[in-house]
C-alpha cells in the first residue's frame, strides 16, 4: 500500500488503492477469456524477481495496460503460507468429518441396514459398494461422495 503512489503515478494509473485489485482481476480475467485482444506476459528471472504485463491488441499496435512486479518470498514467508493453508483445510475436514458423522447418526437412526451396507463397502473402495447384481449401491451414475 505505501508503495502504491509511485506504481500509480510511473504507469499513470487512473484508479486508487481500493480499486486495484478489481482492475487487477478484471484485467487477468480479459486476457484469459479474449487471448485474441490481451496478453499477458509473464517474465521471472533466477534471482526471484518477476514482472508480469497486460498488453491489449489493437488493429495496428500493442498498448501496455498494466504491469505488475514480484519479488520471490522469503522461506518463512513460504513456511507461514502452507502451514496456514494446511491448517485451513485440516479444519474444512474436520468439520466434513463431523457432517459424515452426524448422517451416519441419522442414517443409523432411520436406517441401519443401509449403513450397514455403505460401511461394508468402505472396506474396499470408499464410498462404493457392489450390490449382488454387480451395479454400484450409489445409483445409476456411479458418483462417489466420500
Amino acid at each position: 500500500a505505501a508503495e502504491f503512489p509511485s506504481i500509480q503515478a510511473e504507469q499513470k494509473l487512473m484508479v486508487e488503492f481500493g480499486e486495484y485489485a478489481n482492475v487487477l482481476v478484471k484485467t487477468l480475467t480479459q486476457a484469459i477469456q479474449q487471448p485474441q485482444s490481451y496478453l499477458a506476459v509473464f517474465i521471472m528471472n533466477r534471482a526471484g524477481h518477476a514482472r508480469l504485463d497486460f498488453i491489449q491488441s489493437l488493429e495496428y499496435t500493442f498498448v501496455e495496460l498494466l504491469s505488475v512486479d514480484f519479488a520471490r518470498a522469503g522461506d518463512e514467508e513460504v513456511r507461514q503460507s502452507i502451514q496456514w493453508r494446511y491448517n485451513v483445510l485440516k479444519a474444512q475436514m474436520a468439520g466434513m468429518q463431523a457432517h459424515l458423522q452426524e448422517v451416519n447418526n441419522l442414517v443409523k437412526v432411520k436406517n441401519p441396514s443401509l449403513l450397514l451396507q455403505l460401511q461394508g463397502g468402505s472396506a474396499g473402495s470408499p464410498g462404493r459398494t457392489t450390490s449382488s447384481r454387480g451395479g454400484s449401491a450409489l445409483g445409476a451414475t456411479g458418483a462417489s461422495y466420500a
